[in-house]
């Protein structure tokens, strides 16, 4: 498998978590999201992902796939033999909830194409941060609330948790203290002391500028 990746994308690490947790095999294929324009932009990129984003992940027959989401769920039907997602349906369902929680109310909000949208509009940098930390905290107030005290997000490392350790790192980068969320940041310490999620992490990433 080839991955098509950016260091510090939220959901490239995500993907790349899940790859590593399955214990997959991939070869990254780094694509410079700020450098020259944007590499995800140029048309050579363009045919394996028309959308022009990260993560694109190559597999067999020479089909490439996009979305993390999908992707995941593409990896945990072909490779099950280590599940991201328990048996039971309701607990199942509380691992979606999470993710999809971060996935899709959390991340969007601070994609770098809002963000530069919401420059293009005049505002400010203080103002977009302002909006930044207003969507996370908003998110991650549900997030401790939801996952209760066990190790990792629900007891073993699972869906919930591929989804939050980038949004921590995320969060950190603009300047988050994690210590109003001791749920969360008792995930990601467990985490970073997890190989599978050391070898993910964007700091052990080639494409990370020295």
């Amino acid at each position: 498998m080839e991955l098509y990746t950016y260091y510090r994308s939220t959901s490239s690490y995500r993907l790349r978590i899940a790859l590593e947790l399955k214990g997959l095999d991939y070869r990254s294929i780094p694509v410079n999201l700020v450098g020259d324009g944007g590499e995800q932009l140029k048309p050579a990129y363009r045919t394996l992902n028309p959308q022009g984003r990260v993560p694109a992940l190559r597999v067999e027959n020479n089909q490439v796939l996009i979305q993390s989401s999908a992707i995941i769920e593409y990896l945990e039907e072909c490779y099950p033999q280590v599940p991201l997602l328990p048996k039971d349906p309701l607990k199942r369902a509380r691992q979606r909830g999470v993710a999809a929680l971060i996935g899709c109310d959390i991340h969007p909000l601070h994609n770098v194409s809002v963000l530069n949208r919401l420059r293009q509009m005049e505002l400010s940098e203080a103002e977009v941060d302002n909006w930044i930390r207003h969507w996370i905290g908003l998110g991650f107030d549900a997030v401790e609330a939801l996952i209760g005290d066990h190790d990792f997000c629900f007891g073993t490392p699972g869906l919930a948790d591929v989804y939050l350790l980038p949004q921590a790192y995320a969060a950190r980068r603009f300047a988050i203290d994690l210590n109003h969320y001791p749920r969360i940041a008792r995930v990601e310490r467990l985490a970073l002391e997890h190989l599978a999620f050391r070898r993910a992490h964007p700091d052990a990433q080639a494409d990370k500028p020295a």
